[in-house]
């Protein structure tokens, strides 16, 4: 195979990359946009020794799965991986590469449940930053294309709310109008970075926050005076200071130019504040439907100690506190652990304490607990997965159940096998979709203490 070959070849598997995969002369190709069950014609863009890379040409046969029109934003957006199937079809992906990856770490044998969704695969994202550029009719605002920083427009974006795209638009209007400069990286001059917005999807209450490369606005009166008269539902509108040369979107620096400093949503009957830098699950409805998998596993009957790990702002925690004799939380980042008391506090929730530590030791999980070993742990560590530490820690306490919540079926798998190696039985992982059309999901599993 040469680079620019056009090939014809059968797609007879889709990663979780969105690719669809096929073999030419014996070979792994990889296609965007292709469909297993398609038969397509495509160019050789890429070739190395063990895999090629070819862009799609020509749909020469469409798969049974294959679905058109789910979004208008460009292919080139990257984010909806599996725009172009049927959903049933994503969900039977889904639960197969989280069976891919136990059988990878040596535990075929471990029962991966049928996918759990909401059904709702449009609008259901309630936070967006959107990276802004100048074209030739203006300043827009839309997503960066995959793998570059080139920004192509995608206001309507099929899967964010759809309160966003007018916003998005009056502001990028405004900022014409006014003559507002447009961050340029090269450069690195020009003021407006980003647009970014959060809702709660249960209250309607809506946060706008320009990200600047400065300090303030030109016309900032003018822009909150119209901007919240326009959209009422803004109640919180700020600006954020980010000046220096990175890729993190946002900086350190918040000013609310008016309203209050973030907006509250309820999840599981509990009421949250969410402030520009708090951690809050981009699909709400999904989360009550994780959340609700985790408390039914950690089968809480009244006197149990529960401790929550990684437990971020206490929202899966203080979802099942009212279950627990007592609840400890233990996150590293101090301002997480400062937003899960005011969460505690705002829903008068008085058996919960929080403390700022690492959690893979020993002696700081007995102090937490007030030297008790506790009855059930829930962990819910970022994609790199717990460690070895942690699991020897708690295998060494002898805790009888852990309810173990993840975002990524690797390392998921893989601290499976390290518990059990350390005397724990394994149940039935439950992945629940809380990225529809996107190559992401989150699993749930109980380990309990043989």
């Amino acid at each position: 195979m040469t680079k620019e070959q056009i090939i014809e070849l059968d797609i007879t598997d889709l990663n979780n990359l969105g690719n669809g995969v096929g073999r030419c002369d014996g070979q792994v190709v990889f296609v965007r946009g292709a469909v297993s069950g398609d038969r397509v014609r495509a160019k050789v863009i890429k070739v190395n020794k063990s895999f090629a890379v070819a862009r799609l040409e020509e749909i020469i046969i469409p798969s049974p799965d294959r679905i058109d029109g789910f979004c208008s934003s460009p292919i080139s957006c990257g984010g909806c991986v599996y725009r172009h199937i049927s959903y049933e079809r994503e969900l039977e992906l889904k639960r197969g590469y989280i069976s891919a990856e136990f059988a990878k770490a040596g535990l075929p044998e471990v029962n991966i449940l049928p996918v759990l969704s909401t059904g709702d695969v449009r609008g259901y994202r309630n936070k967006a930053q959107y990276p802004v550029a100048k074209g030739k009719d203006g300043i827009f605002a839309g997503f960066y294309a995959s793998k570059t920083h080139k920004v192509i427009p995608a206001e309507e974006c099929a899967i964010q709310s759809p309160e966003f795209a007018p916003i998005l638009r009056f502001v990028c209007e405004f900022a014409d109008r006014h003559g507002w400069s447009v961050y340029d990286e090269e450069s690195r001059r020009g003021l407006l970075r980003h647009i970014y917005l959060r809702v709660g999807k249960k209250t309607g209450e809506t946060m706008l926050c320009l990200v600047l490369n400065g300090s303030a606005l030109p016309d900032e009166e003018a822009f909150a005076r119209e901007v919240t008269a326009r959209f009422p539902e803004i109640v919180s509108l700020m600006i954020n200071e980010n000046t220096e040369d990175t890729n993190v979107v946002l900086g350190r620096k918040y000013r609310t130019l008016c309203g209050k400093g973030g907006i509250e949503d309820e999840l599981c009957g509990l009421k949250f504040f969410i402030s520009p830098d708090s951690f809050y699950q981009v699909n709400r409805d999904g989360a009550e439907l994780l959340y609700s998998k985790a408390r039914e596993l950690a089968d809480l009957r009244g006197g149990e100690i529960l401790m929550d790990l990684y437990c971020g702002t206490g929202t899966i925690g203080l979802s099942m506190a009212k279950g627990a004799k007592r609840l400890v939380g233990i996150e590293i980042v101090q301002s997480a652990v400062e937003c899960a008391r005011d969460n505690a506090e705002r829903n008068g929730i008085t058996n919960a304490r929080f403390v700022c530590a690492d959690a893979g030791n020993k002696e700081v999980i007995l102090e937490a607990a007030g030297g008790t070993r506790p009855d059930v742990v829930i962990i819910d560590p970022p994609r790199k997965g717990s460690t070895r530490e942690l699991v020897d820690c708690l295998a060494d306490l002898g805790v009888p159940r852990i309810v173990y919540v993840s975002c990524g079926a690797d390392t998921l798998a893989r601290d499976c096998k390290w518990f059990s190696e350390r005397g724990y039985e394994i149940g039935d992982v439950q992945p629940v979709d809380m990225f529809p059309r996107t190559g992401h999901v989150e699993s749930v599993v109980c380990l309990t203490k043989k």
